[in-house]
C-alpha cells in the first residue's frame, strides 16, 4: 500500500486523501440523526399522584429514564407518592429522557419544638402550622390571661422548647380560660364615664361583659355608667366579690345615676 502510494503524483495522493475525507464526513453526518434520535419523540406520561414504584414501571416501560430527584414532607400525601415530574406531563421529548422525581417523604424530618408559653391561641395556632405540626386538644385552665397558651403538651407530657419532634406531630394546647384564682371586691363604677370605668377595669384584671346604652345615648365615651352587674354589695352591707378576669356588664346613660333612686331593672 505504502509502495503503490509512493509511486503515484503527490497531487494525486492529496486528491485522494481529501475524497477520503469528504466520505467520512458524509458518513458520520448521516450517522448523527441515529445517533441523537433526531425527528424521533416521544410524549412524557403523567406519573403525579401515583406511588413511585408504579411511576417507575409507567416510565421505564416507555423508554424513559427515571432518577428520584428529591423528597418533601407532606401531611396531606401518602408516603412515595409522587409530587413533581420534569418533564412534565404531555410534553413531547425524546426517546431515552431522563425523568426526575420529587415524592413524599416516608418518614418526615424533625424539626425543634417552638416555644409557645404565653401567646395568645392565634399565634400559636401560626407557630405550629408553619412548622407543619398539628393542634390537637385544647384544655382549659383556671388563668387570668384568657386564651394564652399554659402549657404545651405532646402524647399528655409537657414538651419543652427546643426538643427535637418529627413534623406532622400533634401538639395539645393547655389555655387560661380568663379566671384567676384572686379574688378581689367587685368595684362600684356608678357615675363613672365609660372611659374612666374601662381604666379601672383594665387595672383590676376585669373585662367588660354586655354594654347597653340607655336612650337617647349614642356615643359610649360621653355616657356615664348608670348601672352594672353584678353589683358591689349584695343587699344593704354584704360586699360582692369576683375573680379576676371575670366580666362586668354596664349600663349607658347621658347622666350620672342618683344613687338613692337607681332603678332595679331598667328595663322595666
Amino acid at each position: 500500500m505504502i509502495s503503490w502510494l509512493l509511486k503515484r503524483p503527490l497531487w494525486m495522493n492529496l486528491l485522494i486523501g481529501f475524497g477520503l475525507a469528504i466520505l467520512l464526513f458524509l458518513v458520520w453526518l448521516s450517522s448523527l440523526s441515529w445517533f441523537t434520535k433526531h425527528g424521533r419523540s416521544v410524549v412524557v406520561p403523567s406519573v403525579v399522584g401515583i406511588s413511585v414504584d408504579q411511576a417507575t414501571s409507567l416510565l421505564e416501560s416507555r423508554g424513559f429514564e427515571v432518577v428520584i430527584e428529591d423528597s418533601i414532607y407532606s401531611d396531606s400525601l401518602p408516603p412515595l407518592q409522587v409530587i413533581r415530574q420534569l418533564p412534565d406531563s404531555a410534553e413531547s421529548v425524546k426517546e431515552g429522557r431522563t425523568i426526575f422525581l420529587t415524592i413524599a417523604r416516608v418518614v418526615p424530618p424533625e424539626v425543634s419544638m417552638p416555644s409557645l408559653r404565653g401567646q395568645t391561641f392565634r399565634n400559636a395556632e401560626m407557630i405550629l402550622r408553619s412548622m407543619d405540626l398539628k393542634i390537637g386538644d385544647t384544655i382549659y385552665r383556671r388563668d387570668f390571661a384568657r386564651n394564652a397558651v399554659i402549657d404545651q403538651l405532646y402524647q399528655g407530657i409537657p414538651i419543652t422548647p427546643g426538643s427535637l419532634i418529627r413534623k406532622g406531630s400533634v401538639i395539645d394546647l393547655v389555655l387560661g380560660n380568663g379566671v384567676g384564682e384572686q379574688e378581689i371586691l367587685v368595684p362600684d363604677l356608678l357615675g363613672l364615664r365609660y372611659p374612666e370605668a374601662l381604666t379601672l377595669l383594665e387595672q383590676l384584671g376585669l373585662g367588660t361583659g354586655v354594654l347597653l346604652l340607655s336612650p337617647p345615648l349614642t356615643d359610649t365615651l360621653g355616657g356615664f355608667i348608670i348601672r352594672q352587674e353584678p353589683t358591689p354589695r349584695l343587699g344593704d352591707s354584704v360586699t360582692n366579690r369576683i375573680r379576676t378576669g371575670q366580666l362586668i356588664d354596664l349600663w349607658l346613660g347621658n347622666t350620672p345615676p342618683v344613687r338613692d333612686s337607681i332603678p332595679a331593672n331598667l328595663n322595666d
